[in-house]
């Protein structure tokens, strides 16, 4: 089988460390595993490609951003001509698997028009995420462009319940649209990784990973943990990743003596993310309290697969996925007194720690490898009538 794998946003480095890139790196590999060939068109390839990804035929895609409306509909017709014209030299193809970007078109249009699968991985509202988070200057165009990769699409493939219930609501048929959460390569992530920060004998280590987000709940991590701190001196805190909330929690926990007791990294290279989640005793995700929490978190998955106790926000996906005292504790969203009861419950009692993180990984194991994914994606592929 010969794929077409389509990232035409800007904003995501396909060889990259963003939780976005990871993505597009694992399916791809997840593809390969399963003895697809797979040619890869994207707008952003800026960095040197992954391990196992060096043999990828990669074509460029010109970026186009957000632009002035009156201006803008050339700019997209222009990167849409570009896509098509490079299919058509590449291909031919039997599926093309496009992430959804803002004013990409072509490759879904392309795969109806050769009467092949064109599935459509949408993995967020991305006119409303842009609007809210960056600026959305041509919300007309954004409007316009997502009717019709919506429409010619074989299959939506969305992260979450509620990115469907958004496809839904800009008018997808629903008999086309498919809830597949993201996953974790579980071989990589493991709980016999070698810790690569280890902490001293006696310590409790509490951790977090990502891209420190404002959604992602830094000040509430920090204020559960001063005050697991206040209690349990040995406690110590493990940040890995870089982004905007960043310098605010830094700055907190320094205002606050706990300088000496945290571990920043800023970003670091995805294979160095296992032994990091090793290094540490309970592994949270404390989003903020949120009205359509969308996401289908990739650290989540990661700290399950390693084999961590997890403290995450009872919201969204999270809920279904993790059962609270059974594969991983939930909280409620924003409740900094409620994380750090559930942290001093993780460190007083080790047992628990062991037991939730053996269910946690044989969760990740039963159905949110990549591979089960790519295996999903590929029989929703072969049943499409084309």
């Amino acid at each position: 089988m010969r794929i077409a794998y389509v990232c035409a946003d800007a904003g995501v480095p396909i060889f990259g460390r963003k939780g976005c890139s990871v993505h597009v790196q694992e399916m791809l590999r997840a593809f390969q595993r399963r003895g697809a060939g797979v040619d890869v068109f994207a707008a952003r390839v800026d960095e040197t490609p992954s391990s196992g990804l060096e043999s990828l035929q990669v074509h460029h895609v010109t970026p186009v951003g957000d632009g002035d409306p009156s201006s803008h509909a050339a700019a997209i017709a222009a990167l849409n001509d570009e896509l098509a014209a490079l299919l058509d030299r590449a291909g031919p193809y039997d599926l093309v698997y496009e992430r959804y970007s803002l004013w990409s078109v072509a490759a879904m249009e392309h795969a109806a028009t050769a009467g092949i699968p064109g599935l459509l991985e949408v993995n967020a509202p991305l006119i409303e995420e842009q609007a809210t988070y960056r600026g959305l200057r041509d919300a007309g165009g954004a409007d316009r462009v997502a009717a019709r990769v919506f429409r010619a699409a074989s299959v939506l493939l969305a992260v979450s319940k509620e990115v469907a219930a958004w496809l839904e609501r800009r008018g997808a048929a629903l008999d086309r649209v498919h809830v597949i959460p993201n996953g974790v390569d579980a071989e990589r992530f493991r709980p016999d990784v070698r810790p690569a920060a280890p902490g001293t004998l006696g310590s409790f280590t509490v951790g977090f990973v990502g891209s420190m987000k404002p959604w992602h709940g830094l000040d509430v991590l920090v204020e559960a943990f001063a005050r697991l701190h206040g209690r349990a001196p040995e406690a110590r805190l493990l940040l890995v990743g870089d982004g905007p909330a960043r310098a605010a929690a830094c700055a907190d926990l320094s205002a606050r003596g706990l300088a000496g007791v945290v571990h920043c990294t800023e970003a670091v290279p995805p294979l160095e993310v296992p032994g990091l989640l090793t290094s540490v005793d309970a592994a949270v995700a404390p989003y903020a309290r949120a009205n359509g929490f969308y996401f289908s978190p990739l650290k989540v998955y990661e700290y399950m697969a390693a084999g961590r106790a997890v403290v995450a926000s009872r919201v969204g996906q999270l809920e279904t996925v993790i059962q609270h005292d059974v594969n991983g504790l939930l909280c409620p969203p924003g409740d900094a007194a409620a994380l750090a009861v559930a942290l001093e419950r993780l460190r007083c009692e080790p047992a628990v720690r062991a037991r939730l993180g053996r269910a946690a990984r044989a969760t990740v194991l039963g159905s949110h490898t990549w591979d089960a994914v790519a295996a999903r994606v590929l029989e929703l592929a072969a049943a499409v009538e084309v």
